[in-house]
């Protein structure tokens, strides 16, 4: 089985590598084919890579290349996982929305925004040389940010793919070791769109202990996400960590003003990280990597891939067509929730009626999603400012159009039509 990841050079690979050694006996993967642009990040997350597998004993083979045609050719899957224009577009990302009193962030609001209209166009090109060179029934796994919006630009396109996020694998680990079990034993009532998601219930041999957790660790599960412990017992659900850019949207936005981006904690890390791949002495996983973010981000990775090669495994939270899941979304959009992988597509069971709160903030993101896809699909100022102003943490058509200036400024090398 032929593996291809995009964006192969990134420093989160080798965490990818170290799954893929781990349960080698559940994904038998034969080849990984690295693809960056970047040689010399790629040589060194290659050579970390087969190190890595030689000290596991494990068979599979590391290929490295620049060339995007020649690593998905054959695949059988294809993993992307792609930041255009790396950390100082990131840095922009969480900086320049704080002069219209907006958060910064990666994924969320008018930084989130930007990065998908960098990456859209780029994901799309990428996406059709796969349908031209991978096997015929490939898959693609988003694993690209902001996924909700890439993957439905993906499926729009007609290409077979799935969104991936470590958020719901998280929270299953936690929420497995508040309980003691072990973590297959726990089944999420995970929903939403990716990075506005809600665990309505936490479910052991049949029994939902969220009830419990919410009795017994309120205060321990509100830290976790950075929520207020009120928020969490009105809800009667977990919010993940995004919603607190909501909730708490001018405290976060206090404490960004004053605190280093991540983007630059991030960049730290990388640069150590790649000083330890460097060292032909180092063959297990860093411990800097922990820091890197992404937790449980190979585990997630072979979950699913296994599944998707007919495991008998338990449901799977992935980014998928809604087709009715979500009533008050068009059947096009793309939800976030578990789902089993049936013959050849994934099939998630029906999703109970939800809170008008959660509605309400679910389908006004899911509208700035739609015309955000636009904007990064067709170009122009006027999607843009449109995009932004629906956005929930925006609104204010002053301030679109102010944040509209700031962010072509800062992308316009990576919008031609700009």
């Amino acid at each position: 089985m032929k593996l291809a990841i995009v964006g192969g050079g990134s420093t989160y690979t080798p965490e990818l590598i170290d799954g893929f050694a781990r349960y080698h006996d559940v994904l038998p993967l034969t080849e990984i084919h690295l693809v960056d642009p970047d040689q010399h990040r790629l040589g060194l997350v290659a050579g970390m890579g087969r190190r890595m597998l030689a000290r596991a004993g494990c068979p599979i083979k590391i290929v490295a290349t620049s060339d995007l045609v020649a690593g998905v050719d054959g695949a059988d899957v294809v993993l992307i996982q792609l930041r255009i224009g790396g950390q100082d577009a990131r840095q922009q990302d969480e900086t320049w929305p704080h002069e219209v009193h907006c958060i910064g962030q990666e994924t969320t609001g008018p930084g989130g925004f930007a990065k998908a209209l960098r990456t859209v166009p780029v994901m799309l090109g990428i996406a059709e040389t796969i349908r031209k060179h991978a096997k015929p029934d490939a898959w693609i796994i988003d694993f690209t940010n902001p996924v909700g919006i890439v993957t439905r630009a993906l499926l729009q396109a007609g290409h077979r793919a799935v969104g991936l996020c470590n958020v719901a694998i998280g929270f299953q680990r936690r929420f497995a070791g508040l309980l003691g079990v072990g973590h297959e034993d726990v089944q999420l009532g995970h929903v939403g769109l990716n990075h506005l998601t809600w665990e309505r219930s936490i479910t052991v041999d049949g029994v939902d202990r969220l009830p419990e957790l919410l009795a017994g660790r309120l205060g321990e599960l509100a830290e976790e996400v950075e929520s207020a412990p009120d928020v969490l017992a009105q809800l009667g659900m977990v919010p993940s960590y995004y919603l607190h850019y909501y909730y708490d949207h001018d405290q976060v936005l206090a404490e960004q003003l004053h605190e280093p981006t991540r983007a630059e904690a991030v960049r730290a890390v990388e640069h150590e990280l790649l000083d330890l791949y460097a060292d032909p002495s180092v063959d297990t996983k860093p411990e800097a990597l922990e820091r890197r973010g992404g937790a449980f981000y190979s585990e997630s990775a072979v979950e699913l891939m296994a599944s998707m090669q007919g495991a008998d495994t338990p449901p799977r939270v992935v980014n998928m067509r809604n087709a009715g899941l979500l009533p008050f979304l068009p059947d096009d959009h793309v939800v976030e929730v578990p789902a089993r992988f049936v013959d050849g597509h994934f099939v998630a069971e029906p999703v109970a009626p939800l809170p008008d709160d959660i509605t309400g903030l679910i389908s006004g993101v899911a509208a700035y999603e739609r015309l955000a896809l636009d904007a990064a699909v067709n170009g122009g100022r006027d999607r843009v400012v449109r995009a932004l102003r629906a956005h929930p943490l925006v609104l204010q058509h002053e301030r679109a159009d102010k944040l509209a200036d700031l962010l072509l400024a800062a992308n316009r090398g990576f919008l031609p039509w700009a």
